[in-house]
């Protein structure tokens, strides 16, 4: 799908978007396509220098007004960095997209072994980056006394059970927690807070642990095929959008039905996209 398509008559003209999270290759780099597809001035920003290079340059190189920043949204440093980018930046601050996140093969684990540090280092990654981005961005928002739109990404781990990812589906179940309560806090002020929970879609991230097995997709999603990226970035898209000017609060699942029918759990818990099996009995033990 063309994300210039899917951008179709929403027109982001004239405004500055921060795409946090957003030189992966997966989700968070078809957010800034299709966003600044739109019209926007997308703020890319990612930890990694070279990410920035391989996803976001030839995005620029296509004339589309995106502008990187390597900073690390986990660090009051990276915050003030792109705060000082967005005060530079020409335009109206309008949205953050709050993609940073996720979680490496290693943190798969029964709930007995999880340790304190494993723990707080999933929440760091998952719930503290989207929380004090967002903080940042909305009260620059309100000292510029504009409405605006923030969108974070949650996970279906975080709105059903997450067997050996605990720390992982917590995080992310806080994560909407804290898209309520930051709506209800920020409603007066015209600026609304949503998260997206994705369900299994084709990213590089997930590719470590998740192949390519088109007749376990049928069997265990309701529209048979796991997401493509570009399907959860339409979603944001929306949500950043004057089309969804009257919602806020929600974390809309977009998992083509998997939620529905939440048979990719095995015999043995494990979910049925974990191919591997010395993986598989790794993370159970």
């Amino acid at each position: 799908m063309n994300p210039a398509v899917a951008a179709g008559s929403i027109d982001l003209s004239g405004r500055v978007v921060v795409v946090s999270g957003a030189a992966g290759g997966g989700i968070g780099t078809s957010v800034v396509e299709m966003v600044a597809r739109a019209g926007a001035t997308v703020i890319a920003v990612s930890r990694s220098k070279d990410n920035l290079t391989t996803h976001i340059d030839p995005l620029i190189e296509q004339g589309l007004a995106v502008v990187p920043v390597a900073a690390d949204a986990a660090t009051d440093d990276g915050i003030a960095t792109v705060l000082a980018t967005i005060r530079a930046t020409e335009g109206d601050l309008h949205g953050l997209v709050n993609v940073a996140g996720g979680a490496a093969p290693a943190t798969w684990m029964p709930a007995l072994r999880v340790s304190r540090a494993d723990w707080r280092a999933l929440f760091t990654q998952n719930l503290e980056t989207m929380f004090f981005m967002s903080q940042a961005v909305a009260a620059e928002l309100k000292t510029r006394q504009r409405p605006g739109s923030i969108v974070s990404i949650s996970s279906i781990s975080g709105m059903n059970t997450a067997p050996f990812h605990i720390g992982y589906g917590t995080a992310k179940a806080a994560l909407v927690a804290a898209t309520r309560t930051m709506a209800v806090e920020l409603a007066a002020d015209g600026i609304r807070v949503n998260a997206i929970a994705p369900g299994v879609t084709k990213t590089p991230a997930s590719a470590t642990y998740v192949g390519e097995d088109a007749d376990r997709d049928r069997r265990a999603i309701a529209m048979g095929r796991r997401a493509r990226p570009e399907e959860q970035a339409g979603a944001i898209l929306f949500l950043l959008s004057d089309l969804s000017t009257y919602i806020t609060g929600q974390t809309l699942l977009v998992d083509g039905g998997l939620d529905l029918k939440w048979t990719h759990l095995d015999a043995d818990h494990t979910s049925l996209f974990l191919e591997d099996d010395a993986f598989r009995t790794a993370i159970t033990r």
